[in-house]
This record gives structure tokens, sequence and C-alpha cells, in this order.
């Protein structure tokens, strides 16, 4: 290709960024030669993170100016994904959408986990708090998680509730629930979120909890029964569910969050320019309305922030694996 066709491809890039308003951080990502952007997650398509990814997808190419490539490398609660990223190219073109599981909750659970979450990986922006929902089968008889609380005491043992696994955040907080509430329920681990809710809509597992997007779904169409969330504030797609700082547990303010990192090593350049770009797409009152319609908060964090939180976040996890007694399938 000629000088001048590239010129003129480059300049006709612009012209399309500015249009929409977002030339400045365009034209640092064409400094990179436009080489695309690939966004491994370690889950299967279909599931929350992949949602999240989508929903920024096209916003973010339009911000830099460059192909942005989603691509599901699943396995191992998402160590999968993470060490394949761990060990890719280091120069601003592949990332990790990450959630609170990989980054924080396995490098407690995994005794020889292939990767290390704060020397690995260099975070370039948290984009989203994610709280859980407290969710019951119809047939329990409680309409308030006081209500369930007392159940729960008169039936020692009787309840079970459902979890995408072993270690994962849906197997801790109720684990952080039950010590908090001084109740006894029966753990049933399953392989994945959607064959627990399943179990969860048919009755098999009394208890669970949920993603809010998947919750607010199903409570709307009263196949389960929303009793409270654990973020501070209430989920604007749940807004008569109660928290449980309402209720009175409060230490039970429990967020999960999705972020993006880099390879380390990744030149701080480059990572200035991703996380500069995450924040002009979070900032779009569009995607932020969207984002908060599916039951996320935008939580924007840039590089060094995200990097101060997932240091504070290892700890808090690391003990509340260690209380469940948490154990690999």
């Amino acid at each position: 290709m000629t000088h001048s066709n590239t010129r003129r491809r480059l300049t006709g890039a612009l012209a399309a960024a500015a249009t929409l308003g977002v030339a400045p951080v365009a034209r640092r990502a064409h400094a990179q030669a436009g080489k695309p952007l690939t966004i491994v997650i370690g889950f299967p398509a279909g599931g929350p993170l992949d949602l999240h990814a989508r929903l920024l997808q096209d916003r973010l190419q339009a911000v830099l100016g460059t192909q942005v490539i989603i691509d599901y490398r699943a396995g191992a609660g998402g160590t999968v994904g993470a060490q394949s990223v761990a060990k890719g190219p280091a120069d601003g073109s592949m990332l990790l959408l990450a959630n609170t599981g990989t980054m924080v909750i396995n490098p407690a659970l995994y005794p020889k986990l292939p990767y290390d979450t704060l020397k690995d990986f260099v975070p370039v922006a948290r984009s989203a708090q994610q709280p859980l929902a407290l969710i019951v089968h119809p047939s329990v008889p409680a309409g308030t998680i006081q209500e369930f609380v007392a159940h729960a005491r008169k039936n020692p043992g009787k309840l079970n509730y459902g979890s995408a696994g072993n270690g994962g955040i849906s197997h801790l907080v109720p684990e952080m629930f039950k010590r908090a509430a001084g109740i006894y329920m029966v753990h049933i681990p399953y392989r994945g979120s959607a064959p627990a809710f399943n179990d969860l809509m048919g009755g098999q597992v009394q208890f669970m909890a949920e993603s809010v997007p998947q919750a607010a779904q199903y409570a709307r169409q009263g196949r389960v029964r929303a009793l409270a969330v654990t973020s501070r504030a209430r989920n604007a797609a749940l807004p008569e569910v109660p928290t449980l700082v309402e209720a009175g547990y409060k230490d039970m303010e429990v967020v999960g969050f999705y972020g993006f990192l880099a390879p380390a090593g990744t030149p701080r350049e480059a990572v200035q320019r991703l996380s500069a770009a995450f924040r002009q797409v979070l900032e779009t009152p569009e995607i932020r309305d969207r984002m908060v319609a599916q039951g996320a908060d935008p939580a924007y964090l840039d590089a060094e922030a995200f990097a101060r939180f997932l240091t504070a976040e290892m700890p808090k996890w690391a003990k509340a694996v260690k209380e469940s007694g948490a154990k690999i399938d």
C-alpha cells in the first residue's frame, strides 16, 4: 500500500472519529498503526462478562479507531483466559476482561494458579461493579430476608443453596450471609451459573446468590423471589428490594467487579491510552443507562486506582475463601 493510500485511510478514520467526538483518543490509538484490540474473556459466550464486553464494544471501537475483537477462552474459572493474556503480547493489543473470581478469589482458591494477579498483569481500568441478589424459589415461605432467616433457623440443614461452583462469588456470598445471620444451609455446587439457576427455578434448591440482571429478569416473571441485594444502595433493576445493609447486616456490602488488565510489561503510554478510552466510553450517557438497566453500576477507575483497588480486595477474599473451607471440585 502506498504512503498516500495509508494517509487517506488514516485521515478518513480520524474524520469518522471526530464526528463521534472521540478524535483525541483515536489519534493516539493510530500511533500504534491501528492494530486490532483483542479482549479475552475466560468464560463461554453468553455470560455476564460477554454481555458487558458487547455493551462496550462498538463505542470502544469508535473511540480507539480500531477493531475490537472478543475472544472466548473458557476454562477453570477464568484461569485459562487469564493465563493466555499473561503470556500474550505486551504491546497494548490484548486485554483480559476479568471479574472478581478471576482476579482476587482464584489466587486464594487454586494452590497452583498459573498466574499472579499483581505481578503478571498491569491494571488498565475497572469498568463496573456488580452486586448480587439473594433469591429464593417462590415456594419458600418468606417475603423478606428477615422472614427467610427465621424460616432457616426453624429448619436447620433442610434448605439447600446452589452456586456456580466451589469457591466462586456465588458460593462465598451465601457463606458470608450464613455466618452473619447465624443459619445453616447445605451448599450444592454446580458447574456454572445456568444449571444452578435452572434448579433454583425448578425447586431443587431453595436459595441462591445471583447476579442482579439474571435475578431481576426472572423475579419480574415471578419465577424467583428477590429478598435482598448486596450493594450499599438499592439497585435500579430491583428498586423495591432492600439491601442487606438496610436489613441490619452492616458488614454485608459485597459487590463484584469487572475490569480490564493488560500483560505485565505493557508500556505505560499504551496503558494510559486504553484507560482514557474506557473512561470516555463509560462516561457516555447511553452506555451508562444501558449498563444500569442490566443491573451493573458504572464504576470507572483509572489504571493507578484500579491497581490500589485490587491490592485491597485480595486479602478480603482470601479470608472469605479460608472461612468457607472452599475446595476445588
